[in-house]
C-alpha cells in the first residue's frame, strides 16, 4: 500500500502520469487508499498497546521477582542470625534457610527470564513506536498533497473549459459579424440623416409659401388704405 501512494504521488515522472490517466477517478481512489491506511493505523495503534501492555505486565512481574528473591535472603539470614542466637536449633535453621535460598534462586532465575522478555517486548514496542509515527506522518502529508491536487484539479479543469471556449470561437466569422453590423449601423445612420433634410426642406418651403401669402396680404391693405385716402380727398 505505502509503495503504491509512493508511486502515486510522484507526480514528476511520466510512467506515473500515464497510470493517474488510466484511473477512472484517481482522486476519488486516492481518498480510499488513504482512508484504508487510516484502517491499518488504527490496527497499528491497537496492536503496539498491546505491546506497551506486555512490557508493564513484564516489568511490573520481573521487579516482583526481584523483590521476592531479595526476601528470601533476608529470611535466610534471619533464620541465621536466630539460630546464632540460640533461639532455635541450629539445624533446622540451617534447612529452613536453605530452603529459603532454594525459593530465592528460583525468584532469581524467573526475574532473568522476565528480564528478558522485557527487553524484547521493549524493543518490539519501540519499533512499532516508530512505525506508527512514520505512517501518521505519511497519511498527514498525503492528505496535504491530496488537497493540493484537489485545489490544482478544479483550477485546471476550470482553465480547460475556459481555454476550449476560447478554441472554438471563430474570431474571422466574429469580425466580419462585427462589420457588417458596422455597416448596417451606419446605413440606418445616413437613411435618419436623410429623412432629416427631407423634413427641413419640407419645412422651408412651406415658410417661403407662408411668407409669400404675408407679403401679399400686407400689399392688399396698403392699397385699400391708399385707395380710401384719395376718395376722402375727392369727397
Amino acid at each position: 500500500m505505502i509503495s503504491a501512494f509512493k508511486r502515486l504521488f510522484k507526480v514528476g515522472e511520466a510512467e506515473v502520469h500515464g497510470a493517474i490517466d488510466k484511473l477512472e477517478d484517481p482522486i476519488r481512489m486516492t481518498e480510499q487508499g488513504i482512508r484504508d491506511l487510516k484502517k491499518d493505523l488504527d490496527e497499528s495503534l491497537k496492536g503496539l498497546a498491546e505491546i506497551k501492555t506486555l512490557v508493564i505486565r513484564s516489568r511490573r512481574e520481573m521487579e516482583a521477582a526481584q523483590n521476592k528473591s531479595a526476601d528470601y535472603e533476608k529470611k535466610a539470614m534471619a533464620l541465621l542470625k536466630k539460630a546464632q542466637a540460640g533461639e532455635m536449633d541450629s539445624a533446622e535453621a540451617d534447612r529452613l534457610a536453605t530452603e529459603a535460598l532454594r525459593q530465592k534462586d528460583q525468584a532469581d532465575n524467573h526475574a532473568a527470564t522476565l528480564k528478558q522478555e522485557l527487553v524484547t517486548h521493549e524493543k518490539a514496542s519501540a519499533t512499532m513506536q516508530q512505525n506508527v509515527q512514520k505512517l501518521k506522518s505519511q497519511i498527514n502529508t498525503w492528505e496535504n498533497e491530496l488537497r493540493t491536487l484537489k485545489a490544482r484539479h478544479k483550477v485546471s479543469k476550470a482553465t480547460e473549459r475556459i481555454n476550449k471556449q476560447m478554441a472554438q470561437i471563430d474570431s474571422t466569422g466574429t469580425v466580419s459579424m462585427l462589420e457588417k453590423m458596422k455597416d448596417k449601423v451606419n446605413e440606418q445612420e445616413a437613411r435618419a440623416d436623410s429623412y432629416a433634410e427631407i423634413a427641413n426642406e419640407n419645412r422651408s418651403l412651406d415658410s417661403e409659401i407662408d411668407d409669400a401669402l404675408n407679403t401679399s396680404s400686407s400689399s392688399d391693405s396698403d392699397a385699400l388704405a391708399a385707395l380710401k385716402a384719395k376718395m376722402n380727398q375727392q369727397g
